[in-house]
């Protein structure tokens, strides 16, 4: 009896010893260099007639064609992109916008279209920063070559879209994107790493993907703790890259 009573005490406490934090697995990249021109391009798919999704009667409408009242410089000064015919156009040199409010995880709902000039990361460039910080790229892919890690739909630095779904410049194009914020503890180490699901014109271009830290251009840094709420941000690239119906679900 008494052996038997010792070792329910002795297992007891062990379940009441908490286990010790584990880190996060994150995804080894090391196959590939950052902006490696010799991993393989995504094969070509075709996507199909580009349809206008109107926001679900929960979402945040981000922008509506109309004016720029939900974004803001760095500055903090008033969005001062162009607004014209239901849109608005990347006034270039002039900084990229964020919003005045702060999100973490999201459903995301964003329609884009590139100028036809330029080559390579030179033709539309910009991009769809989530949390500021972690970034889907926007560009010109449609028969325009360029690092996989770099072309449009890809998180930038890390993950080549699964295919290329690109419409042709000029032409309208949609991301849905489903973020997942990265998770933080007391002491600013990761206990969740970030991640990310894109539709590319309603083609699966990022499954779930972990997110090695914040996106970067010739780098991969690793994550540092922030905020569980950030604002999205559009890049100005120099480049007059169109947005419309932009709209946000929190999730």
């Amino acid at each position: 009896m008494f052996r038997k009573f010792a070792l329910i005490v002795t297992v007891a406490g062990l379940a009441a010893v908490p286990a010790r934090a584990q880190t996060p697995a994150i995804p080894s990249l090391d196959d590939w260099d950052v902006h490696d021109l010799e991993r393989p391009q995504p094969p070509l798919v075709t996507p199909g007639e580009m349809v206008l999704i109107p926001p679900p009667s929960d979402a945040i409408v981000l922008f509506d064609g109309t004016n720029l009242d939900e974004w803001i410089h760095r500055t903090e000064e008033p969005a001062s992109w162009i607004i014209r015919d239901g849109y608005m156009e990347v006034r270039p040199s002039s900084g990229a916008i964020l919003t005045k409010r702060s999100f973490g995880d999201v459903q995301l709902h964003v329609e884009w279209a590139t100028p036809n000039s330029g080559e390579g990361q030179d033709s539309g460039n910009s991009g769809v920063y989530l949390m500021n910080t972690y970034e889907v790229q926007v560009l010109n892919s449609h028969e325009n070559v360029t690092y996989p890690d770099g072309q449009a739909a890809s998180l930038y630095g890390q993950y080549p879209p699964l295919v290329n779904a690109s419409r042709p410049a000029e032409q309208w194009q949609s991301y849905d994107i489903i973020f997942r914020r990265p998770h933080f503890d007391e002491a600013g180490n990761l206990t969740q790493p970030a991640r990310v699901t894109v539709l590319h014109n309603g083609v699966l271009v990022q499954d779930n993907v972990i997110l090695t830290g914040p996106t970067g251009h010739r780098s991969r840094p690793p994550y540092r703790a922030h905020a569980d709420a950030l604002p999205i941000q559009l890049q100005d690239h120099n480049e007059p890259t169109r947005y419309r119906n932009i709209w946000v679900r929190e999730l």
